[in-house]
């Protein structure tokens, strides 16, 4: 009789893991490849060398320095992707700041709550974007903000006299040498089913080995042009983007400050981009505009990531044979696995890059367990996946016990997904512990938003989940319970009430006003049974 083998892979490699900083990473490679082109912001028109980039970053380190910041001190940054962003990141690098990252999208609320817990020092921040007045919102939440003392605006002449100091050579020279590559360097938020934040806290050593071994897998080099139109404030962008090209001599090319199907397309054809991220909805978007006649030059384009949600097999053949990205990689993971767990290959059949997330990445363990058990399941059976290695975060800032929840004594990261391993190797995501939502690459926690809805006065109870959605994967559905004697509420009062406290993409797009909720014998809401009857609903509405 043929015993199953367990629910366990490790990933191998030829190559060891980087014992560098992330500063002393660049400056390595900067003294590689000195004059190849390093950054490329299409916006501005502004373009680095490596030689020139490092120059930068060690002028605005100067000036964070003559600031007073230094090590372990925390720097905000809430801006769209722009060429000031990449500098932010490695110059708070360079001198051992922790940079914390804060979602464009985020409101006052949002914004007070991250500043306040991650006691962020210095914040650096785009004056305004599109319907966001970042700096009005940070005065309103400023008096209530202890540990801010300073705030720089992009493109003011305060933000200029910090960008353009005069280099302090030897004074990063001998921070340099203090810093280990255990030091926490980065916060960034996620959703917790508490409602709030955790601000899930990662090493030099997390994140620069996770954008090195996630570029080695997409076969990078000097010779590769990174279009990264996925946001800077997220892993996607700033790991498996920037770290990625930086450890390899790559360039990054800015198309647009946040999302632009066709600033992308043109970016990868005038710049000659080799590599192309994004969510699945974002290449959907891409699909849709070549459809529409536009022809831009995409022959250079061999590989990419997708990630955020599962691709959908008609999606990804075109992406293959529209876009030319034969050897496209599909990534699964977690902010607080740096994020990177798994990756298909650039060789995988189309079949293992849509009904897969691929394999284990080097140096990393993981295994499916039995939630009940924590015992490992054989292959083929499902359970939850966890994680481990160089790439699990230290921890969640200043929540020991939120730590210890997700990190278990043997340094195993419970993912709160399931997933099923096969025979191969390769994993496939069937589900989610919680009832996490996937909203076009986000990860929205619904409890976050049920507290908050409970705060509209004629709100009695709500649950919120997610139902399907041709273009976003899901969206989010509230049913909400009214207080006796008031009328019933319509989606669009629910969305006016949220509108400047929520971030866009965590405001419902349906509301369904109920008696009671569906519940178990034990007294538990029954989510699944909300799904299905809220996916009937919405059917016979568009019927």
């Amino acid at each position: 009789m043929m015993v199953a083998l367990p629910s366990y892979g490790s990933g191998v490699s030829d190559k060891p893991l980087l014992g560098d900083t992330i500063g002393g990473n660049l400056d390595r490679t900067a003294a590689a490849f000195p004059d190849r082109e390093a950054l490329v912001d299409r916006p501005s028109g502004r373009r680095w060398t490596y030689r020139e980039l490092v120059a930068d970053i060690d002028a605005l380190a100067s000036g964070l320095l003559a600031k007073g910041i230094g090590k372990g001190d925390r720097v905000g940054i809430w801006s769209p992707n722009c060429a000031e962003w990449f500098l932010v990141q490695y110059a708070t690098a360079k001198i051992g700041a922790i940079l914390v990252n804060i979602n464009p999208a985020y409101r006052t609320g949002e914004l007070e709550y991250a500043l306040r817990q991650s006691g962020i020092r210095l914040l650096v921040a785009a004056e305004r974007f599109k319907t966001s007045d970042y700096a009005g919102m940070i005065e309103q939440v400023r008096p209530n903000c202890p540990d801010l003392t300073q705030v720089l605006l992009l493109g003011t002449s305060q933000w200029d006299a910090v960008a353009r100091s005069v280099i302090e050579s030897e004074r990063l020279a001998e921070l340099a040498a203090t810093l280990s590559t255990d030091d926490p360097i980065n916060i960034q938020y996620t959703s917790g089913t508490t409602g709030f934040p955790k601000g899930a806290t990662l090493s030099h050593h997390n994140i620069l080995n996770n954008g090195y071994f996630v570029g080695e897998l997409c076969g990078y080099t000097e010779q590769d042009r990174i279009c990264v139109p996925v946001p800077f404030y997220h892993c996607f962008g700033m790991v498996m983007g920037n770290l990625a090209a930086t450890s390899h001599g790559a360039a990054i090319i800015i198309a647009a400050p946040s999302f632009d199907a066709r600033a992308a397309l043109a970016a990868v054809a005038e710049e000659k981009c080799t590599s192309l991220y994004g969510v699945p909805t974002m290449f959907i978007d891409m699909l849709s505009v070549l459809d529409s006649g536009a022809a831009p030059d995409l022959s250079t384009l061999r590989t990419g990531i997708m990630a955020g949600a599962t691709c959908p097999v008609e999606v990804m053949k075109r992406v293959l044979d529209r876009m030319g990205m034969h050897e496209v990689c599909i990534c699964y993971g977690m902010t607080e696995t740096s994020p990177v767990s798994t990756q298909t290959r650039r060789d995988d059949s189309i079949d293992r890059r849509t009904a897969t997330v691929g394999r284990v990445g080097p140096h990393l363990e993981v295994k499916i367990v039995d939630p009940a058990t924590g015992l490992t399941v054989p292959r083929g059976e499902p359970g939850e996946l966890c994680t481990r290695g160089y790439s699990v975060m230290l921890g969640y800032w200043g929540q020991a016990e939120k730590t210890a929840e997700v990190i278990d004594a043997a340094r195993w990261m419970h993912t709160g997904d399931i997933g099923v391993m096969d025979a191969d190797g390769y994993l496939a995501i069937t589900g989610r512990i919680k009832d996490m939502v996937i909203r076009g690459g986000e990860n929205i926690y619904p409890r976050e938003i049920e507290e908050f809805l409970y705060t509209h006065p004629d709100i009695l109870d709500a649950q919120v989940i997610g139902v399907p959605d041709a273009k976003y994967g899901e969206e989010l559905m509230a049913w909400v319970r009214m207080r006796e004697g008031v009328a019933p509420l319509d989606a669009s009062s629910v969305r006016e009430f949220c509108a400047g406290k929520l971030a866009r993409f965590k405001i419902p797009r349906y509301v369904h006003v109920v008696d009671e909720f569906p519940m178990t014998v034990t007294g538990k809401i029954r989510k699944a049974e909300m799904r299905e009857i809220s996916v009937g609903l919405l059917a016979s509405e568009e019927g």
